[in-house]
């Protein structure tokens, strides 16, 4: 069995596989509504090519710990963002773009205030929910084409948190 330890989530450790989406890595503080609002302009790059953007909440219910990992998923044709609602952290679990290879796979351990996007083609496991059903919204991709392909993996390996 391979155990693997979450890391913090960070923008740097992170950029291999998409964007953290905090307001500390805003490219650009705008102040809007009459000096009421502080817009922190884009912080990730929503890709979605010949599809259009879709805005859903996806409710995650937590699995046992240790938390097993049985399927990486990926999105050949588009981004996928996803933004916690709950207040909660949670688990992101990448293993980059190309063929994939559980010897790549990475564990990140995100604050309930960092949203993550994924870059088209980075496989990624399913949003995990720590201790509580815990809601996200997502930003992804809808239109022709299959956008979501599984591997199943073949080894035991579960996340120690």
């Amino acid at each position: 069995m391979k155990t693997l330890k979450p890391e913090p989530l960070t923008q740097e450790a992170f950029a291999p596989y998409g964007e953290v989406i905090e307001a500390a890595n805003a490219r650009e503080v705008r102040t809007i509504n009459h000096g009421n609002t502080r817009r922190f302009h884009d912080l990730a790059g929503v890709e979605v090519g010949e599809g259009r953007a879709l805005v859903s909440i996806f409710r995650s219910t937590p699995l046992p710990r240790p938390i097993p990992l049985k399927v990486m998923e990926v999105h050949p044709l588009g981004s996928q963002a996803f933004i916690p609602l709950s207040g909660r952290p949670y688990l992101v679990v990448v293993a980059g773009p190309g063929e994939f290879q559980v010897k790549n796979l990475r564990v990140f351990l995100a604050g309930p205030q960092q949203g993550v996007n994924y870059h088209q083609g980075c496989w990624h496991h399913y949003s995990l929910a720590l201790d509580e059903v815990s809601d996200f919204l997502v930003i992804d991709r809808d239109g022709p084409g299959d956008n979501c392909l599984e591997v199943f993996l073949d080894e035991e390996i579960v996340i120690d948190y």
